[in-house]
């Protein structure tokens, strides 16, 4: 201790000073252990991960079975009802359309027994499937309208159609016949049910009228060529009568003559 008093002293005489000197800055903790809340202990404690316990056969999940909805069974009983019952089924696409246009064009073919329906593809897409109407099943595609009727009445449904530029015909069943729009356009060209068959029951009974002058014309005609043989028979006999009177008259003259 004396000697580095000593030494201690003889620098500070001389008046050396270090060049280097080492100063350690202190960083203050400002954190320190807290106990945790007893509300946040329970919540971890609760929504801690528990692992699931490996099993040697897992069992196949069941699957939930929904009960079909009674709109959708209304409207598939509706479905049923509209393709049974109507002899007419055009197929439309149905584009916006204001509603003032769509309830005219309703009035208008419900004037001539026309009906418009509505009905989601989800409900009619499984009924032609399985049904004789399957080949309609390509124009149930996006948004489309039914136009039925329990008649045939085309040429009124175009005729109203062709004023509503947003309601595109796609094909029609026809009395059981499936159309396309070309189709449907010549069927609308077509005569009447009663001038059709007018035309077959006029045609049928020309062909009966002739085939009857066909098979009275042989008898006739025999009748009409006796008639002639009878005729030239009866004159030919009346041309041999006056013939042998001449003769026996130029006879009576030559007699008389010899006499003399």
């Amino acid at each position: 201790m004396a000697a580095a008093a000593l030494c201690c002293r003889g620098l500070c005489r001389t008046g050396w000073l270090p060049t280097l000197q080492i100063v350690r800055h202190a960083k203050s903790v400002t954190r320190h252990w807290k106990a945790m809340h007893f509300e946040r202990q329970k919540l971890m404690a609760v929504t801690e991960y528990i692992a699931p316990k490996p099993e040697k056969c897992i069992a196949p999940r069941s699957k939930a079975v929904t009960e079909e909805n009674g709109y959708a069974k209304l409207l598939r009983w509706q479905v049923t009802e509209t393709f049974r019952d109507s002899k007419m089924i055009a197929v439309c696409q149905h584009n916006f359309t204001p509603s003032e246009e769509m309830l005219l064009m309703k009035h208008r073919l419900r004037k001539h027994n026309i009906h418009v329906k509505f009905f989601p593809n989800e409900i009619v897409r499984p009924y032609l499937s399985v049904s004789k109407y399957k080949n309609l099943l390509p124009l149930f595609v996006g948004c489309s309208l039914m136009l039925v009727s329990p008649e045939i009445k085309v040429k009124e449904m175009l005729r109203i159609l062709k004023n509503v530029p947003q309601i595109n015909l796609l094909g029609a069943c026809i009395d059981n016949t499936i159309l396309s729009n070309q189709g449907v356009i010549n069927y609308s060209k077509l005569p009447a049910m009663a001038i059709t068959q007018g035309q077959v029951v006029g045609t049928l009974s020309l062909m009966a009228s002739q085939t009857c002058g066909l098979l009275q014309h042989s008898s006739a005609h025999l009748a009409a060529l006796l008639d002639q043989y009878i005729k030239q028979q009866s004159g030919g006999a009346g041309e041999t009568d006056g013939k042998a009177g001449e003769g026996q008259a130029e006879l009576g003259p030559a007699k008389s003559s010899a006499g003399l």
